[in-house]
């Protein structure tokens, strides 16, 4: 998948946490420093996410995406 967003921050998931409907997951990047998102938990499932994966972080100022590396 192409997309036109620049600010990529390639990372691995830490931790999961599901509250209601969102999700709040714990990242470590791959540069030194550490981010924590909130996505909906429907998304959370949908790509499957878990502690380990390796994904990129895509940055918009209002707001965050994310792209599962493995597809």
């Amino acid at each position: 998948m192409k997309i036109s967003a620049r600010n990529k921050i390639k990372s691995v998931i830490e931790k999961i946490e599901n509250q209601g409907l969102i999700s709040k997951i714990d990242l470590r990047t791959l540069e030194p420093s550490k981010i924590t998102i909130i996505i909906t938990k429907k998304s959370a499932e949908e790509m499957k996410l878990k502690p380990g994966d390796s994904i990129n972080v895509i940055i918009k100022p209002t707001e965050i995406i994310i792209k599962n590396i493995i597809e």
